[in-house]
């Protein structure tokens, strides 16, 4: 199932889509999409005695309650080779606030003093249950609850110039795009085996797909959970193919009144128009 929210910022409504394809509403049954929620089958929802969605709204992000938010940098072969970066020997960790995310078509604000917001389409993982010291790669899909598209917005000036961590350069307002949709695990039976694009102003400048991680979605489950605890309705961005302004000289930065627009297959797709944040 497709699970989702609609409606204006800050009061979205939560919607599903099962096997027929059409959109329901889920207030009659619950308040929000939330992990727990990710779980529970067709018909524990009652899915056909729900309303179907008359008009469609405005997507906002996917999930209600998000938790942290951990980002794996340099996860594909052809994006560490593009920024001339030796591929990591193991996952490179750093987090984005849940305060980053926004909806899938929301504005996104370039910072005051920004030469460098770079783009970077992300499968993003969402955590349904509790994942704490795991005893193997094997494992970790069990702790899925499904996948969406992130839009990892980067300021690189400010992640690698400015000195201190990387979280600089990672959470500026409105840094997250996060949806239109969040599918559930069972209709994604190999998370290696999608592909993923993003466009600006047309042009496509990310064409690549989750098979060339360096590390897979369940090895970075396991992962993680070696050094932090992972609780439902946590997301993982999980690193972005090669095509990003930074790797790419002849790609310019964002300015305001760029349009970038991205995809992931069966995830559905963004689209995003860039303005100067004041």
């Amino acid at each position: 199932m497709k699970f989702a929210r609609h409606g204006r910022p800050g009061a979205e409504k939560p919607i599903v889509c099962g096997a027929d394809g059409q959109w329901r509403e889920l207030a009659p049954v619950v308040r929000d999409v939330t992990a727990d929620l990710l779980s529970r089958s067709e018909a524990e929802l009652g899915l056909e005695s729900l309303p179907v969605v008359t008009h469609l709204e405005r997507f906002g992000p996917p999930l209600a309650q998000v938790g942290k938010i951990v980002c794996i940098g340099l996860n594909y072969r052809d994006h560490a080779q593009e920024t001339g970066a030796t591929p990591p020997t193991e996952p490179i960790v750093f987090l984005k606030a849940p305060d980053t995310v926004v909806g899938p078509d929301d504005e996104v604000l370039i910072p005051g003093g920004s030469q460098r917001t770079d783009w970077e389409v992300e499968l993003a993982v969402v955590i349904g249950s509790r994942a704490r010291y795991l005893d193997g790669p094997e494992s970790a899909l069990a702790h899925v609850a499904g996948y969406t598209i992130s839009n990892d917005v980067s300021e690189r000036e400010f992640q690698l110039e400015r000195g201190g961590q990387w979280d600089k350069g990672k959470n500026c307002e409105t840094f997250n795009p996060l949806g239109p949709w969040i599918l559930t695990a069972d209709e994604v039976p190999d998370p290696q085996r999608l592909g993923l694009r993003l466009r600006v102003n047309g042009r496509l400048c990310q064409d690549g797909t989750t098979a060339d991680m360096i590390f897979d979605v369940a090895h970075l489950v396991w992962y993680l959970s070696q050094f932090m605890v992972l609780n439902p309705g946590d997301v993982i961005n999980t690193g972005t193919p090669a095509g990003v302004a930074l790797g790419s000289p002849e790609l310019p930065y964002l300015r305001p009144g760029d349009v970038v627009e991205l995809e992931i297959d069966g995830l559905g797709r963004q689209r995003q128009t860039f303005a100067a944040a004041h």
